[in-house]
């Protein structure tokens, strides 16, 4: 589930720290990126069981008007067509998520009324009406509704990042793209994988890790390179009044230009402009763009840049 994008992004955020605390070791900032990359895993994780944990909450609703209408002797019949929902279902199933929750000890048991909240957003919505007075509903149907209600609802509720900002401060910036391999995941469900169906691992491979390390080593330790080559790019303008937040992206994409020839240069560049707009000046993604792509041409004038 961890790309290299959320990669990027962890390992400039680490970089810009790692010179604001004059103590750190690269060894100990090491340990911290791959911390914080393990616990964009965990968001993922526990976006998964929010789901999960809707259905719960709407499954005690029922059994609740069940009883009162007994209790009432009102012969209303109850729908059950969302809490049998059999996507929701296969979720709640999932071996994968029920070990995650068993190692991690993670749910929302603490944040019922949040859950509330969610489910009569959801109540409330024409996706949840629509799909309540189809005369008949398929898995795909069940699915898609989900699918829906993550991207149209869950994803768009400021009310969850004030939730899971207070439960960790590294999913602060990571949501957005967490988001996305959510809605992966959904999209990926089939009927006939039951409780197997498999979610996405927290790296493609091994290859990924690597990458993280080897990059953010490369980026610390051979700084002073990085940082002369930036400078000696830069036109019409002291190094010592770019943005801090610039120099360390800028930072960041040189060491990724020459420390992994397989990548070409228009992804490394492409990548770091994007992330100059999250996170720096209006100006910076322009700028930056164009400080890396004049180091590139240097590089490759000077036989130093070499890719596949």
């Amino acid at each position: 589930m961890i790309n290299r994008t959320l990669i990027r992004l962890k390992i400039v955020q680490l970089v810009y720290a790692f010179y604001q605390n004059d103590g750190k070791t690269v060894e100990t900032a090491e340990k911290e990126l791959l911390f914080s990359l393990s616990k964009a895993y965990d968001l993922y994780n526990l976006l998964l069981l929010l789901m999960v944990a809707v259905m719960r909450y709407a499954r005690k609703q029922v059994e609740q008007k069940e009883q009162l209408n007994k209790a009432t002797h009102n012969d209303q019949v109850v729908s059950h067509r969302f809490i049998e929902n059999r996507f929701a279902v296969q979720l709640e199933d999932n071996l994968q998520l029920r070990q995650y929750v068993q190692n991690q000890k993670k749910s929302w048991d603490g944040e019922i009324a949040y859950v509330k909240s969610l489910y009569e957003k959801i109540v409330a919505s024409e996706l949840y009406a629509d799909y309540m007075n189809k005369e008949e509903v398929t898995y795909a149907d069940d699915r898609e509704l989900w699918r829906a209600l993550y991207k149209n609802i869950i994803m768009k509720d400021e009310a969850l990042d004030e939730v899971i900002e207070d439960q960790s401060l590294y999913w602060n910036d990571d949501r957005e793209i967490v988001d996305t391999f959510v809605l992966k995941t959904i999209k990926r469900f089939a009927e006939e994988n039951g409780h197997d169906q498999e979610l996405m691992p927290e790296y493609k491979d091994e290859e990924d890790r690597e990458f993280a390390l080897r990059l953010f080593r490369r980026t610390i330790t051979d700084d002073e390179y990085y940082r002369d080559l930036i400078s000696s790019c830069i036109k019409n303008w002291e190094f010592n009044r770019l943005a801090y937040m610039d120099i360390c992206i800028m930072q960041t994409a040189v060491a990724e230009l020459l420390s992994f020839p397989q990548i070409p240069v228009s992804v490394t560049i492409n990548e770091y402009v994007e992330i100059a707009k999250w996170y720096s000046t209006p100006r910076s993604a322009s700028y930056v763009n164009g400080i890396i792509d004049a180091i590139a041409k240097k590089l490759k004038a000077e036989h130093k840049l070499m890719k596949q």
